[in-house]
């Protein structure tokens, strides 16, 4: 879906579409097979018939006040809608409006390389291409964050100089991070597995920290 939606967006050329070429990143990543990946692209770019998928964003509150954010591929957006507000309203939490919780996250690019990775060798790989922070997480591993823009750039830097990070990916993090714990931080797990479980349902974002 991701590569159909990113060729129709922003055409069939992964050298001109850094959307198209992360999406192709990926499916490689997962063993997806060469035909499957050029007629997904050739139905994005409408050089063969299929379905259209759009992107739709569904905002919303679960338990504890935790924002959340949904991001979805779809084919209906009915029953995607439909989906989503039951997964809320079943667990605890409830859909809001366009807008609603999207001023609380800010997307970046974000590269995570595995514990034991020189925190220094990162950032002078990455720093003159465009990387705003490295920082070591508490399980040892190493996360770099970029702006949308520069992430090419910067994953072009990173394999330059040997370095292949676990995860690389445009995402979506919260400006500020709250923890929950006990019976709030079990229903947040419940209606984040509920979402994610959802076919249309690609990414789900939340400003909670489940301790």
């Amino acid at each position: 879906k991701e590569i159909t939606v990113a060729a129709r967006l922003g055409g069939g050329d992964p050298d001109t579409n850094p959307r198209l070429r992360l999406a192709m990143d990926k499916a490689r990543e997962a063993n997806m097979a060469k035909d499957s990946v050029q007629n997904a692209i050739k139905r994005g770019a409408g050089q063969l018939d299929g379905v259209t998928y759009d992107e739709a964003r569904y905002e919303g509150y679960g338990p504890g006040g935790a924002a959340i954010m949904v991001d979805c591929l779809t084919d209906n957006r009915t029953r995607t809608v439909a989906e989503v507000r039951h997964a809320f309203t079943k667990n605890g939490g409830n859909l809001g409006s366009d807008g609603s919780v999207a001023y609380l996250f800010r997307q970046v690019g974000q590269f995570v390389f595995a514990p034991g990775t020189s925190e220094d060798r990162v950032m002078e790989a990455a720093l003159d291409a465009g990387a705003e922070d490295v920082l070591k997480n508490d399980d040892g591993s190493v996360e770099l964050i970029c702006a949308p823009a520069d992430f090419a750039t910067v994953k072009a830097a990173l394999q330059k100089a040997g370095l292949k990070p676990e995860l690389a990916e445009i995402t979506m993090q919260p400006n500020a991070e709250s923890s929950l714990a006990g019976g709030e931080a079990a229903s947040l797990r419940r209606l984040l597995e509920a979402l994610e479980s959802l076919d249309d349902v690609q990414d789900v974002y939340t400003t909670a920290v489940i301790d």
